[in-house]
């Protein structure tokens, strides 16, 4: 299997399973010389928690970070950052009797036509616990980015057909008051509606990158905006991806949509921020932002139609622990893989002017 690794200079390799001994990753290309704020990197590792959230499955794992290399008292050496979470709370007779079955909408039948076997015990390596190797790698990006003030911030734009007001990002100084409040307690009442009913329901978070520099990209192929989109889209469900306006600017002529520039104080800005802080795939000096779309979470315990693996009609009903809605657990894992792109592409340029 292939695929196990994002990132060229700054990158993440992940492995491990849902219900295996545990998760874990190495981190390779981080400078030397970093402190390590372990309380932080834990910190962030608890906000993608099972457990903590009415919505997210109930397994209770504990997702305490051992780091086996590359820190040496308490400052990163510049080698290989090796790091694992065992996996404490595995209930894999929950998933014995679909071991047959592929589930709808889930990964169960193409791993199993490409490998010719598959992990069924949580989904194995094509479970969402394997963000856990991400938001590790995320948040070691995100104490090198504090160096350079990089703000990185997702919330919940939207749960089933429930958003918030339209929100203009270029004018939004904080992106946490971003979100209209009141409608919280709606999302919260759909997202119960659908556990109490054994469904699910999807869900679109939004990010804001702020600070960055202008310059980051690497044309043609390379672009900010296609680099993210690789990293967002790997991440499980996510089946949407939009920069700025998006879809939006397709309904917009160019005198609207064009990101006019002035002179603020000696430093060129655009008056808005349609092309969401990227131009010619490259950022701009304003805010990337951004949103991900993610589908409803596949596993549910209503009963579906389906096959089995000799392709035999039947009906399945999951049993066991599962989200309702991926957003709790979604919002950590985006800002990780922000980060993870924005740290990378902050390395090639250190590289490009060397």
């Amino acid at each position: 299997m292939t695929g196990n690794t994002f990132g060229d200079i700054y990158s993440i390799t992940s492995f491990g399973e849902s219900h295996g001994i545990s998760i874990g990753g190495i981190i390779n290309g981080f400078p030397s010389g970093i402190f390590i704020d372990e309380d932080f990197i834990q910190k962030e590792l608890d906000r993608r928690r099972p457990g903590q959230s009415p919505f997210a499955t109930s397994r209770n794992e504990g997702d305490k970070l051992e780091i086996q290399s590359g820190i040496f008292e308490g400052k990163s050496t510049g080698a290989p950052i090796g790091f694992i979470v065992k996996n404490n709370n595995q209930n894999s007779k929950d998933y014995s009797s679909i071991k047959d079955i592929y589930r709808p909408s889930h990964a169960d039948y193409t791993w199993d036509k490409k490998y010719g076997i598959r992990d069924y015990r949580g989904g194995g390596r094509s479970s969402a616990r394997e963000h856990i190797a991400r938001v590790v790698a995320g948040a070691f990006a995100k104490l090198f980015l504090k160096q350079f003030d990089i703000r990185i911030t997702a919330y919940t734009y939207s749960v089933g057909e429930i958003s918030i007001d339209y929100c203009d990002f270029s004018e939004m100084n904080n992106p946490i008051s971003c979100p209209n409040i009141n409608k919280a307690e709606e999302m919260m009442q759909l997202i119960t509606s659908c556990k109490s009913e054994n469904d699910s329901v999807g869900c679109v978070v939004a990010c804001i990158i702020e600070n960055l520099p202008v310059g980051l990209g690497e044309p043609v192929f390379d672009k900010f905006p296609a680099y993210l989109s690789h990293a967002m889209m790997s991440i499980n469900a996510a089946k949407g991806f939009e920069i700025g306006e998006g879809f939006n600017l397709a309904k917009m002529r160019g005198s609207v949509a064009n990101d006019s520039f002035y002179n603020e104080r000696g430093k060129i800005r655009t008056k808005t921020n349609y092309s969401g802080g990227t131009l010619g795939g490259i950022t701009n000096g304003e805010n990337v932002d951004f949103k991900v779309a993610f589908k409803p979470i596949p596993t549910i315990s209503k009963e579906q139609n389906t096959v089995d693996n000799k392709g035999r009609e039947t009906i399945i009903n999951v049993q066991g622990r599962h989200d309702s809605c991926a957003i709790t657990r979604a919002i950590p894992v985006v800002e990780a893989m922000s980060a993870i792109v924005v740290m990378d592409l902050l390395l090639k340029n250190r590289l490009s002017k060397n």
